[in-house]
């Protein structure tokens, strides 16, 4: 188990340096490529309730794909932290967005007593597009060490509602090889930036 966590632990560390040496130009060029990826996909077309993580700078931008999802009517659910909890809470309009308050992270959520129910209360989800810091082409997913989306991912299982899952990865965030354990969920599709678009 410390074995694990040590790995894991390098290669966050490894993966947080090659993030920070890459250009905003070259982050936006390669968002641009996944962005018209996810919303070319067949699994984003059909899915009516998804949800998709407001990016933090060293992630693929999302706003692109949340403007086309609520052009497109579908019920658009994000993350909400409170302490050691992830919550999906449905996000009303781009209004709604623009209003939301900025964590320390910088990233916007509603505040801790805006109290929204949870997608997994309200229907499930058919889709839910995840960020990381490494990815392995077979769908292995090191997030950044709190466990989130993994505990969030249970409780949809357990709920008997289990969505389709989307990676959204840089292409230098592919990995051959990401330490994994039992609690770990493996990610269906990994979208990165490949030169073929």
């Amino acid at each position: 188990m410390a074995t694990l966590r040590q790995a894991k632990a390098t290669l966050r560390q490894e993966m947080k340096q090659k993030l920070a040496n890459i250009t905003k130009e070259e982050k936006d060029r390669q968002s641009d490529i996944v962005i018209k990826k996810v919303l070319q996909s067949p699994i984003f077309a059909s899915s009516q309730r998804l949800s998709l993580f407001l990016n933090m700078p060293d992630e693929i931008n999302t706003f692109p794909i949340l403007q086309a999802a609520m052009a497109a009517k579908k019920a658009c659910f994000i993350p909400h932290y409170q302490g050691p909890v992830m919550k999906m809470v449905h996000l009303v309009s781009l209004e709604d967005y623009y209003n939301l308050p900025l964590t320390k992270w910088n990233i916007k959520q509603p505040a801790d007593n805006d109290l929204r129910p949870d997608a997994v209360d309200t229907g499930g989800l058919d889709l839910i597009l995840m960020p990381g810091l490494a990815f392995s082409r077979q769908g292995a997913r090191l997030g950044r060490g709190k466990g989130y989306y993994d505990s969030y991912l249970r409780r949809c299982h357990d709920s008997g509602v289990t969505p389709r899952t989307m990676a959204l990865s840089f292409r230098e965030q592919l990995v051959d090889h990401v330490p994994t354990g039992e609690h770990d969920f493996l990610v269906q599709e990994v979208v990165w930036a490949t030169e073929e678009m």
